[in-house]
């Protein structure tokens, strides 16, 4: 039985997809067409708004193309399957502005599931639970800070705002966006304080950007050379509003890889821990376990909860 053109532009749009370049005798094969079919369902595809581009070449093509606007798309099952489970998580995420558009594409999605792919969601959904975060969840962010964030940085843009610091003073600051990251159920903006000629990273949730942004500017390099293992170093300490400093009685070594922290050898058997938490409670949560021989250097407060909580285990122990 013949296949219909409505099948086979279908397919065609299938193959396009794929983010590769088609000679027209390729897609001729492809289809068990010939190649002037295809220059006409080219043709179709572009009145429905599909932006098939002409590839230069000694040969020629086609390749699918970002356009004006988006028409709708092909999915496989799998990729079905991924779009949906995805979408209920961005419905309950920790980025608003989302969420109502989240469950109107996910109303969208399920409403046109085969049954086939219907049996897989509901399964996969009814047998994973969400969790929620060890120690709380991060502030939510809005999504339209996250996009004028991402769209300064994309046009190299200097971003002006106002921040608010960990003491709860508000600072007036001028960054050139290098990067935003997703730490620990918080986004980080990575940038340049053309004020303070260094790098330093920002919560997103405690920035409040102002209008219109700055000069262009020219990206630098990251920091380090690896923006990742920028944040490793910076996040894993400086960001958090308790930090600790500890001398461990091990090598380095011994320790790296164990606990998030700096770690900085003192001599070959003892080392320097810094640690930065949400409370001095997880701080020592942390330390016990690694069970090892440690003496706080900073700060008094942690001193004294730990000094309770010898107290409190003591007490704990004593029998009748």
């Amino acid at each position: 039985m013949p296949e219909t053109t409505s099948a086979r532009l279908l397919r065609l749009l299938s193959l396009l997809q794929m983010h590769q370049d088609w000679t027209g005798t390729e897609l001729a094969e492809r289809l068990d067409v010939t190649t002037r079919t295809v220059r006409r369902d080219v043709d179709r595809l572009r009145e429905l708004g599909y932006p098939v581009h002409a590839v230069l070449g000694p040969v020629g093509g086609y390749r699918l193309g970002p356009g004006a606007s988006l028409p709708p798309l092909l999915l496989d099952d799998d990729e079905t399957v991924a779009v949906t489970l995805g979408l209920q998580a961005n419905a309950t995420g920790s980025v608003t502005g989302i969420e109502e558009a989240s469950l109107r594409a996910l109303n969208k999605v399920e409403q046109v599931l085969p049954t086939r792919l219907r049996h897989r969601v509901d399964a996969l959904h009814s047998a994973v639970v969400a969790m929620p975060p060890r120690y709380g969840s991060g502030p939510a962010v809005d999504a339209g800070t996250l996009t004028t964030i991402s769209a300064a940085i994309r046009a190299a843009e200097t971003l002006r705002f106002d921040y608010l610091n960990h003491a709860g003073d508000e600072t007036r600051r001028s960054v050139e966006p290098h990067r935003i990251a997703h730490w620990g159920h918080r986004w980080y903006l990575v940038g340049w304080d053309t004020d303070r000629a260094d790098w330093r990273t920002f919560r997103v949730d405690r920035m409040s950007l102002r209008t219109p942004n700055g000069r262009r500017f020219t990206h630098r390099p990251s920091p380090g050379g690896d923006v990742v293992a920028y944040l490793r170093h910076t996040m894993g300490f400086a960001l958090w509003p308790y930090r600790s400093v500890m001398r461990v009685h091990v090598p380095a070594e011994d320790l790296i890889g164990r606990v998030e922290g700096i770690v900085t050898p003192i001599d070959e058997h003892t080392c320097r821990l810094e640690m930065g938490s949400d409370s001095y409670a997880l701080v020592a949560l942390a330390v016990g376990m690694l069970d090892v021989e440690f003496e706080v250097e900073s700060p008094p407060e942690l001193v004294t909860h730990l000094q309770a909580l010898a107290g409190r285990f003591t007490r704990a122990t004593r029998m009748g």
